[in-house]
């Protein structure tokens, strides 16, 4: 999610009538209406037929970017007019992630289409789904690592999962910035989603480990009475970003509930407020701990990362410029430590995943606390993500355009996400929802190649056949945008 400073919006968008057969004006699906689908039965056909697609990419992808013979690795480039692996890459643990994101939204989706007595898709992809994640989460171990970290409150080994693949199991470069708190965010957030659709304990242990990890990360260094808080962007950063914050808060009060009425207890280390530098470590409850840590990270980017431009959606990073060099170090009380640094240089530009984390987060907290300022805030946020991200008319009339340079094909699926999660506690989320299942369903009827869907939804692929090199993580971010609305629509 990182390396994309730069990357601001050309967008793109999608049309509406699918295969169903015919293009009802009421049928939000299809491009009309205020509301999920006024008609159930098309509203029911339409969420089949969601995750039917959710599959069909999503299998593609698997076939096209995974290499069995070096260890089930991921290529990061697949061209489906020539069949080639541009440069032969492979993709990032974030690029992984997202094979990971696309089969647990999938799973999901069946669970839910059982429920609602539609058993066949769950019959026909369950258990090999299933299957497909534990062979993904196993494979996972070519990112992991092993280094030693002096953090601000402690110095401890970690095994944590780096940028770059390995060429075996738990060889993958780690130390330094080779790894970042990000990236650990998402398989969090994953493992979690996999524990809750399998029960599972083995998920659960890896999500708390790295959740412990992020959590060791967190800058609790005091300056005016107060933690200066917020989460950098890795271990070898100053910087604090969007992206190493707003992933983090769903998933620390998914693990609360998980512990709610449970006597299991987490360690807190923290620095006493009262005189500034002694670092101190207590047991609480985890189901505490957690929604204590949900709080703060959130109300941290609340506070520091939205934009000053009275939009509130959320920018890229705090940094400073002055900085510089190498993360500094300092010895109190006889121990090592990092040393704290002020940030003062706000960054842009707003990136749709950075609000769409938020969005999750606020519908997470809304729901387990009651506290009106989530509600509130996740409704302005509905209104003003929809208003900066989503252009109508700019590629086709009648369709809205999302950020497509860079990679913002991913980050606009993070955005579908936390409208579907604020979409129970405000109505107002189904336009930015109905939009993305237009766009996706003019791609499939008009640009559909090899099951693969093109970077542009709106516009389609390059008349240059050889240009056509689609990033892999596209390709399952697409897969789970049709797995989440078929949740959607279903529930």
């Amino acid at each position: 999610m990182k390396r994309v400073f730069g990357c601001l919006l050309i967008l793109t968008g999608l049309v509406a009538c699918g295969v169903l057969p015919s293009c009802k004006k009421d049928n939000p699906a299809n491009g009309g209406g205020d509301t999920p689908g006024g008609d159930k039965q098309e509203e029911v056909a339409t969420a089949a037929r969601n995750l039917e697609r959710a599959i069909t990419l999503t299998d593609a992808a698997m076939k096209n970017y995974f290499n069995e013979a070096d260890g089930f690795a991921m290529y990061r480039y697949y061209n489906p007019y020539n069949g080639t692996h541009q440069n032969n890459e492979y993709g990032s643990v974030w690029m992984y992630t997202s094979a990971i994101e696309a089969v647990n939204a999938v799973l999901k989706g069946l669970d839910i289409d059982k429920a609602k007595g539609n058993a066949t898709l769950y019959t026909a992809h369950h258990d090999r789904y299933v299957q497909l994640l534990d062979k993904l989460v196993d494979r996972l171990d070519y990112y992991s690592g092993t280094f030693s970290l002096t953090s601000f409150t402690q110095t401890r080994n970690w095994t944590v999962y780096g940028v770059n693949r390995g060429k075996s199991k738990g060889s993958a470069s780690v130390g330094g910035r080779d790894n970042v708190y990000d990236d650990q965010q998402w398989l969090v957030r994953e493992l979690i989603e996999a524990y809750h659709l399998t029960g599972k304990a083995e998920y659960l242990r890896k999500a708390e480990y790295l959740t412990e990890y992020v959590l060791d990360g967190w800058d609790c260094t005091v300056k005016g009475g107060k933690e200066r808080g917020g989460i950098p962007w890795g271990p070898g950063y100053y910087s604090k970003h969007s992206c190493s914050n707003g992933p983090m808060v769903s998933p620390l009060v998914w693990l609360s509930e998980a512990y709610q009425g449970k006597g299991d207890q987490a360690t807190w280390r923290y620095i006493d407020l009262s005189d500034g530098h002694t670092r101190k470590a207590e047991q609480m409850p985890k189901s505490d701990y957690y929604l204590m840590f949900a709080r703060k990270v959130y109300a941290f980017q609340k506070d520091n990362l939205m934009m000053k431009d009275g939009s509130r959606v959320y920018a890229d990073n705090l940094n400073g410029p002055s900085i510089g060099g190498d993360i500094q170090y300092e010895t109190v009380d006889g121990e090592r430590y990092r040393r704290p640094a002020d940030l003062n240089d706000f960054n842009g530009p707003a990136i749709s995943y950075n609000s769409g984390t938020m969005l999750s987060g606020a519908a997470d907290l809304y729901r387990v606390t009651g506290d009106n300022t989530y509600l509130e805030d996740l409704q302005a946020l509905d209104v003003d993500s929809f208003r900066a991200f989503a252009k109508l008319g700019q590629q086709k009339a009648g369709y809205y355009s999302y950020a497509i340079d860079g990679f913002n094909n991913w980050f606009n699926g993070v955005l579908l996400r936390g409208y579907v999660d604020a979409f129970p506690f405000d109505g107002a989320a189904s336009a930015p929802i109905d939009s993305f299942q237009k766009n996706l369903d003019y791609a499939w009827d008009n640009y559909l190649n090899e099951n693969m869907l093109p970077p542009s939804l709106l516009v389609g692929w390059n008349t240059d056949r050889s240009r056509n090199n689609v990033e892999g993580m596209f390709v399952f971010a697409f897969a789970a945008e049709y797995a989440v609305m078929s949740r959607y629509l279903n529930k």
